[in-house]
Formats: C-alpha cells, structure tokens, sequence
C-alpha cells in the first residue's frame, strides 16, 4: 500500500513537471558540469546548432561536483538536462538524485583524459614522481629519521628531492568540486603515500587515518586554489614561470606553444601515452542524461546521437582533435548503442 501511494506520487510529481515543461519556454539543453569535459561538450554543441534544426545548448562549467548538484536538484526546466563528468557519479549523487526524483539516468563514457602537471615553457622540465608529488602536497607527511607524521614543511621542490630545483612549492590546481581534484586525489596522492612503510603500517591499524593523511593537501601557500577556469591556470604558468598547474591534458594540448607537460613516473603526458595507459595519471570522461527530460526539453536524444558518433568522438573525430583520447572502437561501438537506446544505469 506504501509503496503504491509512493509510486502514484512519483507519477505525479513527473507528471507535474512535465507540465511545468510545456508551459515553459525553454526550448534548449541545459549542460553543467566537469570543466575538462567542458571544450568537447561544447565543440559538440556548436556543430549540433549548425547541424540541426535545434538551439545551439548551453554549456556551463561548473566542475563535476557543483555539476551533480545542479544535476540532481530535480525533474523540470529549471534543473539542468545533462550533467559533464571528470569522473564517475558517486552512489551518494545517485541517490540525492533518487531523493529529488530523478530515477532514471543516462551514462554516457566518451573517452579518456589525463591530468597534466604543466609549468611554463621558459622553465626547465623537471621529471616528478607521484611520490614526490605526495610529498610536496601532502599537509602531513613521515619524519624521515622516526617515521613518525610530521607537519609538512618543505618550501622547494629540492627539500623533498636533492636532483630537484630549489623553486618554490607552489602549485595551481582545482578546488574540491572539481573530478579533476578527485581524480588527482585518487591516481596521485592515494599512490604516492604508500610508497612510505610508515603509511603502510598505519594503514594496517587505522585504514581511516591513512585515507586522511594519504588524501589531505597542506593548505599553507603551497596549494593553491584557482577555481575551475583552466585556462586561467594556463595564463598563471605564463605569469609564474616557477609555479606548476594541474588540468585535462586538451588544455596542454591547445596551449603548447606556451605551456609543457612534465613527465610523471618516467612518462610524458601525450596521447598516446594516456591513450595505451601508460601515463599514470589518466581517467575517464562521462556525461549523464537525465532521461525524464528527453522527449519534453527538444535535441536531447539528438545531442546524444552526435555526441556519440564516430565524426565526434571516433579515432579521427573532431573531439581527438581537441584532445579526447577516443575509446577502442568496440568499446565506443557498445556505448553509442547503449546511449542511443537510453539505457539508464543500473542501481
């Protein structure tokens, strides 16, 4: 009887959206979303306006967090249509999303990125390591005569490592709503602390605490948040030349006449490194359709369907071009058919 009451009232809370849509005037796709997925959204929305007999969408960089807030507020015009990702949508998103009425959603992966630390032509490369990026970001890190955690003092990158210059710490990066901080999180900071036995043995009392210690960057200068506008990173190296910045591997690829990649763990970011995976610093990019709007907000499936094809993001697409690393063709295959069916995520 419950769940009765409850279904009928879900059909209705839809069923007054809907009628909210066709009341409205919004006769365009509303995109929020991951920055890095940012350029290819957009690219892919100007050629949808040119190529179609729809309203060029509105794409709006917000960072991937911010984006499934907007995202997952709710069914009805004044909630966005789709949501750019950096990286997965976590299940505590999902089920806000649930919460607000959202059943139904669309995960559409559309190929790969890789997180660059970048400084400005007129420096020197400087090989790093996720190891000795832990060390420099990190707010607490081992004593190295007691192995016991110590506040983070290392002012150059020479304090940590003697073969490294003696300029200042002092990197440019996303805030916390952003998947590329995440995903650095994840693929950098996560793996360079357990390079430490220190951390190893206080992973085996407190897992909880060495998530902490591995996960949380010092916030006294060295870190510096620059919001999600990539490209205001990149105007920054130019300004600073001593100064590292952290982005998607498109904003390298479009700025290399004023901006380097450093190699990390031996490896030069470059498409074929992140598309082969041996860049270590590499990860999905996503975008999610809320599928209650498809139908009532014009363009949405037809959006998807240029998104998904092989012109935009296939091994020679317009999105490689901007620098998209593609997905194997038979996985792009697979999620062109899934995304063109609407085939909404499993719980």
């Amino acid at each position: 009887m419950i769940k009765n009451k409850l279904a009928l009232a879900a059909t209705a809370t839809i069923a007054l959206a809907s009628t909210a849509y066709a009341q409205s005037a919004r006769d365009y796709i509303s995109i929020v979303g991951s920055s890095t997925v940012y350029p290819f959204s957009t690219a892919v929305a100007e050629q949808f306006g040119k190529g179609s007999s729809f309203k060029t969408p509105k794409v709006e960089s917000t960072g991937t967090g911010g984006g499934f807030k907007l995202f997952c507020g709710g069914v009805g015009v004044q909630h966005p249509d789709i949501s750019n990702a950096s990286r997965k949508i976590k299940s505590s998103e999902i089920e806000t999303c649930a919460k607000n009425g959202i059943k139904e959603i669309v995960e559409v992966n559309v190929g790969f990125d890789g997180i660059v630390v970048a400084s400005s032509k007129k420096n020197k490369p400087m090989p790093l390591t996720t190891k000795n990026l832990w060390l420099a970001l990190a707010k607490e890190i081992p004593d190295p005569a007691t192995g016991k955690l110590v506040a983070n003092n290392a002012k150059t990158w020479k304090d940590i490592d003697a073969t490294l210059p003696a300029n200042k710490i002092e990197v440019l990066g996303p805030p916390p709503t952003s998947g590329t901080r995440d995903a650095f999180v994840e693929l950098v900071m996560d793996h360079g602390c357990k390079e430490f036995d220190a951390i190893k043995e206080l992973e085996k009392s407190d897992e909880k605490k060495a998530k902490a210690v591995c996960q949380t960057i010092r916030e006294d200068g060295a870190f510096i948040e620059a919001g999600e506008n990539d490209n205001l990173i990149v105007n920054k190296l130019v300004a600073n030349p001593n100064a590292l910045g952290l982005f998607g591997y498109s904003f390298l690829e479009e700025n290399l006449d004023k901006i380097q990649g450093e190699t990390i763990d031996g490896v030069a970011p470059a498409f074929e490194s992140i598309a082969d995976g041996k860049y270590p610093v590499a990860r999905p990019l996503f975008f999610y359709v809320k599928k209650a709007h498809v139908g009532v907000i014009p363009g949405i499936k037809e959006y998807v369907a240029e998104f998904t094809s092989e012109k935009a993001m296939g091994d020679e697409g317009y999105l490689s071009a901007k620098g998209l690393i593609p997905l194997p063709a038979a996985k792009r295959k697979q999620v062109a058919a899934d995304a063109n069916s609407l085939k909404a995520m499993t719980p």
